[in-house]
């Protein structure tokens, strides 16, 4: 290997150590915020389904993108295992618990905040989380009969790595379902307003960067996924979306009442959602997906 080559390897894989320290750190600190914008500990946005969800009510639409998502798994109802890769405080998983009695469940978290609490609330139910890293896990290969990444892939640039892991962990037949934003185009055809939205929510958010659609579907075929399919959901997502600066200013109003300050944490979290709020506007450079694939 040549000096240039192993010095960029070894730089490569320290940023990749620090964005992933970033995360931690991220979340060990600012997971209290999703309280707010969930009871359920949904970390995620919502999916609207007209007569089925309530605009007003936004973790009604936040567990419809849990049961949209898990729909798409067509897990067995005896005895299923899921993998909830990058599973935040564990909402999902524990919304799949109670729905389907004979799952069990993993999920895979670099927080340790969200380690210790995402395991209580999944007292009594057969879910655990465990803390690592869903680009390399302890887990045996052909294990799992599904796994989800919810806005979580995201942390890791929708990396191909991502996608040769969850590949390595199902059985054959599993599924993949992956919910998350995406861009139409690559980054540097972004317009000003588009680029400018986009570096920072992955600034704000602790993202590596999105992956551009058509990219990681060509991705997710070159791993060996098969019957990739892929839904455009931005419109059914938007309701959720909408509630992002009703949800910043009621968030700041509690802690001005409560003589509370915002951590630097909390602010880059708030911040990162208005820019979300901002990059769902440029409807023609960024989308919400979901995307379907099979071992």
């Amino acid at each position: 290997m040549k000096t240039s080559t192993f010095y960029s390897t070894v730089d490569h894989i320290e940023q990749v150590s620090q964005n992933f320290l970033d995360i931690s750190n991220f979340y060990n600190e600012a997971t209290e915020d999703y309280a707010f914008w969930s009871k359920d500990f949904n970390m995620h946005f919502g999916y609207f389904s007209p007569w089925k969800t309530n605009l007003f009510k936004r973790d009604s639409m936040l567990n419809e993108m849990n049961r949209q998502v898990l729909n798409r798994l067509k897990l067995p109802l005896q005895k299923g295992l899921l993998a909830d890769l990058g599973c935040g405080m564990g909402g999902t998983m524990r919304y799949a618990l109670k729905r389907t009695k004979g799952l069990s469940a993993f999920g895979i978290t670099l927080s340790e905040f969200q380690l210790t609490e995402g395991n209580k609330r999944l007292k009594n139910l057969k879910g655990t989380i465990l803390r690592g890293n869903f680009n390399n896990t302890s887990f045996s290969s052909d294990s799992f009969d599904g796994a989800i990444a919810i806005e979580s892939f995201c942390h890791s640039g929708h990396s191909n790595q991502s996608f040769k892991e969850a590949f390595r962990i199902l059985k054959p037949g599993g599924s993949l379902i992956i919910a998350d934003a995406f861009l139409k185009k690559d980054p540097e055809k972004l317009c000003y307003g588009g680029k400018l939205s986009y570096e920072k929510l992955c600034a704000h958010w602790s993202l590596e960067r999105l992956g551009t659609i058509h990219q990681v579907v060509s991705e997710l075929k070159e791993v060996g996924f098969t019957e990739v399919n892929v839904e455009d959901i931005s419109f059914h997502v938007a309701p959720s979306v909408l509630h992002v600066p009703f949800a910043i200013v009621g968030f700041i109003l509690k802690k001005i009442r409560g003589y509370g300050t915002l951590k630097k944490e909390s602010l880059h979290n708030l911040k990162g959602s208005f820019y979300a709020l901002l990059s769902g506007l440029h409807m023609k450079s960024f989308g919400y997906y979901i995307i379907t694939c099979k071992k």
